[in-house]
């Protein structure tokens, strides 16, 4: 995604569950800035407030054995929606024309497998234009970063 010289890493977010306490974990493949700062160089499936291309503070975690999420530093302006498909893409099926809707929007993706997919928004893409795309194709999707209770303080 970006063009760092520095070789890439793995750094660990630690991602409480919605609905309960539960701690899942996510690594993000990062260019390593230098003094534990690392820009991501992927889009997160799980973890919240951050999008590809953010600069993070992730110093070492001794227990860890890598370096971990504590905050961050500079917003890269991409923004991240998750969306899972009923039916998992193939070339020229429904999922796929949606995923080349996206595209054409402006969009980028990843895909965790077939069925969830992260959607990056980058800066020159109105995250509602997406969101008016997701909610009129009754979609199932989240927003990642920013997330819903960042949009919607105070909102259940």
């Amino acid at each position: 995604m970006t063009n760092d010289a520095s070789p890439t890493r793995k750094v660990l977010f630690r991602v409480v569950g919605k609905d309960d306490d539960h701690v899942n974990v996510e690594t993000l493949w990062a260019f390593d800035l230098g003094q534990d700062r690392y820009r991501l160089d992927n889009t997160p499936f799980y973890a919240y407030s951050v999008s590809v291309g953010d600069v993070v503070l992730a110093p070492m975690d001794a227990d860890e054995q890598r370096p971990t999420f504590v905050s961050i530093l500079e917003k890269s302006g991409n923004r991240t929606v998750r969306v899972v498909f009923d039916v998992a893409t193939e070339p020229g099926n429904e999922t796929d024309r949606h995923l080349k809707a996206l595209m054409a929007l402006g969009c980028d993706y990843e895909g965790a497998n077939r069925r969830y997919i992260a959607i990056n928004i980058p800066p020159c893409v109105q995250l509602d234009t997406v969101r008016d795309y997701l909610v009129a194709n009754e979609l199932n999707w989240e927003h990642g970063d920013p997330c819903y209770e960042e949009l919607y303080p105070g909102e259940d």
